[in-house]
C-alpha cells in the first residue's frame, strides 16, 4: 500500500478583514518535510489549520492522511484531562496496532493480506517500543517530574505544549503538523525535536520562525510571502534546500524582481512619450511655397496618418504591458542606520544583586562593544536588561554611562492599551510617518496596540527604537515573534552599528553567528558572570 501524501491544489482562504491565502499549491509526499515562512499574517497558522481540518478553505481542495496528528500554539489539550490520559491517548492506536497483528498472526494464512497491512502500519509506527519512547519523550522534553494524575489545567503554559509535543511525538502519525513546536523548548529539548522529525517517516508539515529548525530538518521551504517571481524565480513557492541556501534564492529572486519591474516602467515611460507625438516630431513645419501647395497638403496628411499610427501602436503596446504588469516590489525593512548613536556607552557592574533573580560580581562592557548575553531559563538574563534599562531596582554599584538606552523587553506593554501605532509613535517623531518604515500592514496602524498580537506590538517598539538614536541598545530575545527576514534584519543593523549592545537570547542561529563578546550569566546560587575563557 502507498504511504499516503498531503496534496493542497488551488486553496485560497479569505477573512472579513483580509485575503490570507490565494491559489496556494503544495504537495508533501511520505518523508518530506516542509517548512511555512512568512510575515506575521502571511498565512502559517492559518494554512496549518486548513491541512488539520479545522477550517475549510473557501475553495480549492486538501487531502490529507488520515492518520494526522497536530500541535496547536496552545496546544490543544482538554483542560480536564490528566498527563497519564493525555499519554495514554497517544499510545492507544499503537497498542492496539501490535494487538491487531497477534491476532491476525494467529489466523494466517487466511489473514495473510490483512495481516501485511497491519505488519506494515506497526512497522512505520514503531509501535512495538511505544512505551519506552513514550518515557524518553517525557524525560527529554523536561516531564519526567510531573505528577501523572496532575490535571492540564494546573500545567503552566510551556508544559502543555511540551506534553502535547510529547504525545504526538510517541504517536508517529502519518501526517505530522506542527505550528510553532519550539516554543518553551530548551536547548536540549530542541535536540531531541529535531533528531525526531528527522526520523518521521510520514509527511512533516511545520510553521515555525526557528531558523536553525528550518536549516535542520526542513527538506522543502515553502515562502508564503507574496514575490511576483516567487521564490524559485518562476513564480514557485517552494524551495528545496536549507534555509541558508534559500537567503540566498529569494534575495537573487528578489533583485530579478527589481529588475523586471524597472525594465517595464522604462519601456511604458517610452511608449507614453510616443503617444504623445505630434506632427513636429515626425517632421520639422515650414510655409508651403506658391508652387508646392498641394504637394505639401498631401505630404502633411501623410505625416498626420503616420503619427495617429505611432500613437494607436504605442497605446497598443501599453494595454498589453498593463493587462500583465509586473507589481512594485514593496520596500524591504531596513534598518541600516537606525539604531546609531551619537555616542556609544559604556557599563560597570559590581557585585549586582536582585535577590533570588540574579547576582552578577562583575561586569565591565567597553563603549561600541557588542555583548551576547546567554545562559538557562531563569539565570536572570531579562532580569540584568531590565536592570540596565532602569526597570527594576537592584542593589550593588551600576554605573551605565548613557545619554539615552534604548530597550526592547520580551513582553511589550504600552500604558494606553486605547491608543495607536500611529499616534504612539507620532510623539516620539512626528516628521516621519511610521508607514515609511514597512514594519505594521495599514490596517493595523489605526487598531488600538491592546488588540494588536505580541509581534505587532513588538513591531511597533521596534520603530520606536529607530525613531530615537540610542547610545545603548538593550534587546531581550529579539528574534521572539518575528518573522525569520525581520530577524535576519535586525541582526544586521545591530552588528553594524558603533554603539553598545546588549543582547539577550536563546536564539541558535543567532548565537551560531554572534561576531561579538559572549557573557554567560549562571543561577543566582553559583555567584558571578562568566566571559567564556576569562
Amino acid at each position: 500500500m502507498p504511504a499516503p501524501s498531503l496534496v493542497v491544489r488551488d486553496v485560497r482562504k479569505s477573512y472579513p478583514d483580509r485575503l490570507v491565502l490565494d491559489g496556494l499549491d503544495l504537495v508533501a509526499t511520505p518523508g518530506q518535510r516542509v517548512g511555512l515562512i512568512g510575515e506575521n499574517g502571511a498565512g502559517k497558522s492559518t494554512l496549518v489549520r486548513l491541512v488539520a481540518g479545522l477550517e475549510q478553505p473557501d475553495s480549492g481542495s486538501i487531502t490529507a492522511p488520515d492518520d494526522l496528528g497536530y500541535l496547536a500554539q496552545d496546544s490543544g489539550l482538554r483542560d480536564d484531562a490528566t498527563v497519564e490520559e493525555v499519554l495514554t491517548a497517544a499510545l492507544a492506536p499503537l497498542h492496539d496496532g501490535v494487538a491487531d497483528l497477534e491476532r491476525l498472526a494467529g489466523e494466517l494464512p487466511g489473514s495473510a493480506d490483512a495481516y501485511a497491512q497491519r505488519l506494515e502500519w506497526v512497522e512505520a509506527h514503531d509501535a512495538w517500543d511505544a512505551d519506552r519512547r513514550a518515557e524518553v519523550a517525557a524525560h527529554r522534553l523536561g516531564l519526567g517530574a510531573l505528577e501523572r494524575d496532575k490535571p492540564v489545567r494546573e500545567l503552566s503554559g510551556g508544559q502543555r505544549a511540551r506534553l502535547a509535543l510529547a504525545a504526538l511525538l510517541t504517536r508517529r502519525p502519518a501526517c505530522l503538523v506542527l505550528d510553532e513546536p519550539t516554543n518553551h523548548l530548551d536547548a536540549e529539548a530542541l535536540d531531541f525535536l529535531e533528531a525526531q522529525l528527522i526520523s518521521m517517516p510520514g509527511v512533516v508539515l511545520v510553521a515555525s520562525h526557528d531558523r536553525m529548525l528550518l536549516e535542520r530538518v526542513c527538506t522543502t521551504l515553502v515562502d508564503l510571502d507574496p514575490a511576483h517571481l516567487g521564490t524559485d524565480g518562476r513564480g514557485g513557492r517552494a524551495y528545496s534546500g536549507a534555509y541558508s541556501t534559500y537567503l540566498s534564492a529569494k534575495h537573487d529572486s528578489r533583485r530579478r524582481w527589481e529588475e523586471a519591474f524597472e525594465q517595464q516602467q522604462e519601456t511604458l515611460n517610452a511608449l507614453r512619450v510616443r503617444t504623445r507625438t505630434t506632427t513636429l516630431d515626425i517632421a520639422h513645419d515650414r510655409p508651403p511655397r506658391d508652387n508646392d501647395k498641394y504637394i505639401y497638403s498631401f505630404k502633411g496628411e501623410n505625416v498626420q496618418a503616420q503619427v495617429r499610427r505611432r500613437v494607436r501602436d504605442a497605446e497598443q503596446r501599453i494595454a498589453a504591458i498593463e493587462r500583465d504588469l509586473v507589481p512594485k516590489p514593496p520596500v524591504p525593512v531596513d534598518f541600516s542606520g537606525s539604531f546609531d548613536g551619537r555616542r556609544a556607552a559604556s557599563l560597570r557592574l559590581r557585585d549586582l544583586s536582585v535577590p533570588g533573580r540574579l547576582h552578577l560580581a562583575r561586569l565591565d562592557v567597553a563603549a561600541g562593544e557588542h555583548l551576547l548575553v546567554t545562559g538557562a531559563n531563569g539565570t536572570g538574563k531579562s532580569t540584568l536588561l531590565s536592570v540596565l534599562a532602569g526597570r527594576l531596582e537592584a542593589a550593588g554599584d551600576v554605573q551605565v554611562d548613557a545619554r539615552s538606552v534604548g530597550f526592547l523587553p520580551q513582553e511589550v506593554r504600552f500604558a494606553v492599551p486605547t491608543r495607536t501605532p500611529r499616534d504612539i509613535y507620532a510623539d516620539v517623531d512626528p516628521l516621519r510617518p511610521i508607514t515609511d518604515l514597512g514594519l505594521l500592514h495599514p490596517r493595523d496602524l489605526t487598531r488600538p496596540v491592546g488588540v494588536l498580537s505580541e509581534g505587532q506590538r513588538r513591531r511597533l517598539a521596534l520603530a520606536l527604537l529607530m525613531a530615537t538614536p540610542h547610545d545603548l541598545l538593550l534587546l531581550d530575545e529579539p528574534s521572539n515573534h518575528l518573522s525569520p527576514s525581520l530577524v535576519d534584519a535586525v541582526e544586521e543593523a545591530v552588528r553594524r552599528t558603533p554603539v553598545t549592545v546588549l543582547v539577550a537570547s536563546h536564539d541558535r542561529w543567532l548565537r551560531s553567528r554572534w561576531q561579538g563578546s559572549v557573557c554567560l550569566v549562571r543561577p543566582p546560587r553559583r555567584g558571578a558572570a562568566e566571559r567564556p575563557g576569562s
